[in-house]
């Protein structure tokens, strides 16, 4: 398995595991409290306002922390300071991230970001928006590629360039696969939008992979679009660079 895959497998598992935690009835409504709350808590108090067993309420506390769902502290609770006042509580509140899930892997928070930077350019220059749209999207693929190759330099060789670009696609939810002399993305994680708003979400989608072609590999690794159901819009092909005499 590629290091992408992993990373995506292990990106399913954190998720279905804070999912899969609040299943438990006790469980989410303790969740639902802690959230509920503007300042971390106690297990007293959690206990005193739900009416669970404290020994129930720590071992569901526990087990939501421990899921990544909530974080935890130590803190004095009460008026009471200085010696005397005893040993600090834990106490509970929100992570600060977000526990979320989709199969196959969707990516519509970058399909938004894109498609709102791109609606304020337009506005601001007073350009059409789809060609802004196409400029934005071309960025955030250059911005991709960058990620990948935090040393700056252009891959020249297309295996590598092939390899490189299918373990960066595997984490943003695309599922490379090799055909023959193509690199096909088995999934779009932009599927919805592309159903309702084709031309627009395809168009957007291939300014993004030219600009990620274009960055990592120039002239060794191109994108074109090449619809067919049930997959993305877009393949990938690896070249020879011509040789410069």
């Amino acid at each position: 398995m590629t290091q992408g895959g992993q990373m995506e497998d292990e990106d399913v598992a954190r998720a279905a595991t804070g999912i899969g935690s609040l299943r438990e009835p006790v469980r989410r409504e303790l969740y639902r409290y802690v959230c509920g709350r503007d300042e971390p808590v106690g297990r007293e108090e959690v206990a005193a306002a739900t009416g669970i067993a404290h020994h129930s309420v720590k071992f569901h506390l526990d087990k939501l922390a421990s899921d990544g769902l909530l974080a935890v502290d130590y803190q004095r609770l009460g008026d009471r300071s200085g010696p005397g006042a005893g040993r600090p509580a834990k106490v509970y509140f929100p992570a600060d991230t977000e526990v979320s899930m989709s199969l196959p892997p969707r990516e519509y928070a970058l399909a938004g970001e894109v498609l709102a930077e791109a609606v304020e350019e337009s506005v601001a220059s007073g350009r059409p928006v789809l060609d802004v749209l196409e400029e934005v999207a071309a960025v955030r693929g250059v911005d991709l590629a960058r990620e990948a190759r935090p040393e700056g330099e252009a891959l020249t060789d297309p295996a590598e360039a092939a390899r490189v670009a299918a373990e960066v696609l595997a984490l943003r939810g695309f599922r490379p696969r090799e055909e023959e002399d193509r690199l096909v993305l088995a999934n779009c994680p932009f599927h919805d939008l592309a159903q309702r708003h084709t031309g627009l979400v395809c168009g957007m989608t291939h300014a993004m992979l030219e600009g990620f072609t274009g960055e990592l590999a120039p002239g060794c690794l191109t994108a074109s679009l090449e619809p067919e159901p049930g997959r993305c819009c877009v393949v990938l092909r690896a070249r020879e660079r011509a040789v410069r005499t």
